[in-house]
C-alpha cells in the first residue's frame, strides 16, 4: 500500500466525516420526530441513538414497538439486520495490512456504521495509511451527528415534518443515497462481481421474503462472490 504523505490524525478523521455528518444529522432529526410520534419521550428517543446507534434499523425498531412485537422478536430482528457489521472490522484490517495498529480496535470498531466503513475503506483504497486516531475522528463525528440530530428532532416533536411531506420522503432515502455515493467512490472492476451478486441477492430476497432476508442474502452472496472472484484471479495470475 502506498502511504499518503499527509498526517492522518483525529482532526483529519473529523474532516473526512463531514459528508457523513451532513447526511446523518437530518436523518437522525427525522428519527427523533418519528420516535416522539410513536409515543416515546425525548429521553427515550435519545437513549435509543446513544445505546443502539443502528441507523435505519432504529426506524424498524419503532415500527416493531408500535406494532406490539415482543421484545425478544424485536431484538433478534435488529441483530439479524446488523450482522453485516461483524465483517467491517476484519475487512478494514485486511485492507490496511499487517502494519496497522490493533491496540484500540475494540473501541473504534464500535463506530463502524455502513457509511463510516465505506469512507474508511475508500481512504485505504486510495493509498492513505491506516490510523486509529483517524478512525476515532471519523466514528466520533458520525456518532455525535446522529445523537445530536435525534435530540433536536425529539425536541421539535412528532408533528415537526407534517407541513413538509416532500422533505420527510426525501429524508427516508438519504441514508441509502449517502451509502451509494460512498460505494461508488471505491468501485473497481475487481469488486464489481461481488457488488453485482450482492445487489441481485438483496433485491430478490427483499421482493420474495423481507428486507431483513434481503440484507442477509446480499451479505452472504457478496462475500461468497468475492471469495470466488479472488480465487479465480489468483489462479489466473499463476
Amino acid at each position: 500500500m502506498t502511504e499518503n504523505a499527509s498526517p492522518v490524525t483525529f482532526r483529519s478523521g473529523l474532516i473526512a466525516a463531514l459528508p457523513i455528518v451532513l447526511g446523518y444529522f437530518p436523518i437522525a432529526f427525522s428519527f427523533g420526530v418519528a420516535a416522539t410520534r410513536t409515543g416515546l419521550t425525548g429521553i427515550e428517543a435519545v437513549a435509543l441513538s446513544l445505546l443502539i446507534y443502528a441507523g435505519a434499523s432504529q426506524f424498524l425498531a419503532l415500527t416493531l414497538f408500535a406494532s406490539g412485537a415482543p421484545v425478544l422478536v424485536a431484538a433478534f430482528t435488529l441483530i439479524a439486520m446488523n450482522l453485516r457489521h461483524l465483517l467491517y472490522g476484519p475487512a478494514l484490517m485486511k485492507q490496511a495490512g499487517p502494519e496497522a495498529g490493533r491496540s484500540k480496535a475494540w473501541a473504534w470498531a464500535w463506530g463502524l456504521t455502513d457509511e463510516v466503513f465505506g469512507q474508511a475503506l475508500g481512504a485505504l483504497t486510495r493509498g492513505q495509511r491506516f490510523s486509529e486516531a483517524y478512525m476515532f475522528g471519523l466514528g466520533f463525528a458520525a456518532y455525535a451527528a446522529w445523537v445530536s440530530g435525534t435530540a433536536v428532532g425529539a425536541l421539535a416533536g412528532g408533528g415537526a415534518l407534517d407541513a413538509w411531506p416532500a422533505v420527510g420522503a426525501g429524508l427516508d432515502f438519504m441514508l441509502t443515497a449517502l451509502f451509494l455515493a460512498l460505494l461508488m467512490s471505491i468501485l473497481s472492476r475487481a469488486a464489481l462481481p461481488a457488488i453485482l451478486a450482492a445487489g441481485v441477492a438483496t433485491v430478490l430476497g427483499t421482493v420474495f421474503w423481507s428486507g431483513t432476508t434481503g440484507i442477509l442474502a446480499g451479505m452472504i452472496t457478496g462475500a461468497l462472490a468475492g471469495v470466488v472472484a479472488t480465487r479465480i484471479r489468483g489462479e489466473a495470475a499463476q
